[in-house]
């Protein structure tokens, strides 16, 4: 097998991630089989213990498993000085090498190359065993089987202009210096490099100026794998690893025409995202980019109205009304209403609310894991009249307890109690909206991550009382998905569905959602069984179709503007 490790210096904007996802892209349009790894150099054992505020969201994968170093436990180490060298650099290593053994595309065998995103900086003190263990493992796989891409920022002084080089020939040095050689440089800059500038950095870092690309500002991210393949980037790595004469050309025309599409997006769609994590994007990052996926595919230019559940309370109507004014309009000029997951108690109130005033407004709403639990509350508060329904995760001696603490869990330590990872949802009726947008399947697989649920001897009352609990487990006691059958779009889901959203493919819920919002949802239900291969429905429309349509307008393409904008929380415009 063949590697790709990115790491990256000191960056902003679009960096790591970015680069790496874009690389993997890159060399899969080659021909090529790719598997990606995340490393995130941090000493938990638990994530489920981490706050979003700390490291933004936790993605989950189908196997829910987690990195633990537990070897001394077993006693394998036999009593010896357990040091970061050679032994948790060592276990790093073999983590690696096996992950990137599991084949991730439903074939047979490893990928061809597998490409390693480091997090953090390099310098940072908690990145030195990764890099470490990294060189060491560059090393074990041999010259030829092993390709470094170094991110680094060349900011522009704007009084000059002239884009300085020194932070990246520093960082290189460093990398240098912990026993890692970059082979190819990715700069970030607002500009693409000029000469001189690809002249130093390459006199400098020793680095050919061929093998040195600029990942400089774009009208969206989607556009970064056709930057790379024009400054020919895979064939550069392609010659490290000794793949040349075996890829063909990149064949990116799809994922062309859907970024040129996405340029010309211009009808808005506002989606109010009520959450308690709303001072930092990135706790919600991969439900920013499921309705975004949703979004273009449905040809509708995103707007995110970031709403912190705290602000839609009474309470901030007395201590900030000009908060609790701006919360409430922003809600009610939504086109939907979106309650993402989250733990503790703190906005659970002002989650309530949001999805009282969706369900009561006719709003289109999607509610995920704390998002449908809060729906069933406000359903058992507001139409069954029990006014002190709640969760034991809120008030442990609720005396009305419509959402309960899982009975195989421990109540005693909060770390590893979760349920993880992938699980099957079977649908009870094929006639639900959900159902439909899956294609009416029989059952679906979904990634979780949740402590708490539904309590199921409430169940039957609360579907008397017009709730339907459309998706549930092989047991049939865990409830999985829960809707409102006489409303727009009201569907609240246990698990987490922006996790297996991709661009051209974008997640059946989150489809729905925004066709809802946008006044197409019958459309696409009624041509669900047109269902394509990709997952998407004819009847809304992809993003690759959507550029025939725009170029028959005469629209202008937008100047560049940047996928995020910050500011009080309430800015991502897509």
């Amino acid at each position: 097998m063949k590697y790709v490790l990115v790491t990256g210096g000191v960056v902003s904007g679009l960096g790591k991630g970015v680069t790496a996802s874009s690389i993997g892209l890159l060399l899969k349009a080659c021909g090529l089989r790719v598997t990606a790894i995340k490393i995130d150099p941090y000493l938990n054992t638990d994530a489920g213990t981490m706050s979003p505020f700390e490291h933004g969201e936790v993605f989950v994968l189908d196997d829910g498993g987690e990195f633990v170093i537990d070897k001394e436990r077993k006693g394998d180490y036999l009593g010896k000085t357990v040091q970061v060298v050679p032994h948790i650099t060592d276990a790093i290593q073999e983590w690696i090498e096996r992950v990137a053994h599991i084949p991730v595309d439903g074939k047979t065998g490893p990928a061809d190359v597998c490409v390693i995103e480091l997090g953090g900086t390099i310098g940072d003190i908690e990145s030195m065993p990764f890099i470490q263990a990294l060189g060491q493992f560059s090393y074990r796989v041999g010259a030829g089987n092993f390709c470094l891409v170094h991110v680094s920022l060349v900011p522009v002084l704007n009084v000059v202009g002239e884009q300085k080089t020194k932070p990246t020939q520093h960082s290189v040095r460093g990398l240098r210096g912990q026993g890692l050689t970059p082979h190819i440089l990715a700069c970030r800059s607002t500009t693409a490099l000029d000469e001189n500038a690809k002249g130093k950095l390459s006199q400098f870092c020793l680095i050919q100026e061929e093998n040195i690309v600029t990942l400089y500002d774009v009208p969206n991210i989607w556009h970064i794998p056709m930057l790379l393949r024009d400054q020919k980037a895979h064939e550069a790595i392609l010659k490290v690893l000794n793949l040349y004469d075996v890829a063909q050309e990149p064949s990116l025309e799809e994922w062309t025409r859907r970024a040129e599409a996405c340029d010309l997006l211009h009808e808005p769609v506002h989606i109010a995202l009520v959450g308690k994590y709303t001072g930092l994007s990135d706790a919600y990052l991969s439900i920013l980019k499921a309705l975004v996926h949703a979004s273009v595919d449905c040809r509708k230019k995103l707007f995110v109205d970031w709403i912190s559940a705290t602000n839609l309370e009474d309470a901030t109507a007395k201590e900030n009304p000009d908060a609790y004014k701006t919360a409430w309009k922003l809600l009610k000029g939504a086109d939907g209403v979106l309650v993402p997951g989250g733990f503790g108690d703190r906005g659970v109130q002002g989650k309530i609310l949001a999805a009282k005033y969706a369900r009561e407004n006719r709003i289109p709403y999607l509610g995920i894991c704390l998002g449908m639990q809060i729906a069933v509350i406000e359903f058992a508060r507001s139409v069954l009249g029990v006014h002190d329904a709640n969760s034991t995760e809120f008030d442990p001696n609720a005396k009305n307890p419509v959402i309960i603490f899982m009975p195989e869990g421990s109540k005693t330590h909060m770390g590893g109690t979760m349920r993880l990872g992938s699980r099957r949802t079977f649908f009870q009726t094929k006639e639900c909206k959900s159902a439909k947008l899956y294609g009416c399947k029989g059952f679906i697989e979904e990634r979780h991550r949740h402590r708490y649920e539904v309590n199921p001897d409430l169940v039957a009352c609360l579907e008397n009382a017009g709730l339907s609990f459309t998706g549930k487990d092989e047991t049939g006691k865990r409830m999985e998905i829960v809707e409102l059958p006489n409303h727009p779009y009201f569907i609240g889901v246990q698990f987490h569905p922006e996790f297996k959203s991709r661009p051209g493919k974008p997640s059946p819920l989150f489809l729905g959602f925004i066709a809802a919002a946008c006044g197409k949802l019958d459309n696409l239900l009624q041509h669900s069984s047109n269902v394509e291969s990709n997952g998407l429905s004819k009847a809304v429309g992809t993003g690759v179709s959507a550029v025939k349509t725009h170029n028959k307008k005469t629209a202008m393409k937008p100047a560049y503007r940047p996928e995020y904008v910050y500011g009080s929380c309430n800015g991502y415009h897509y």
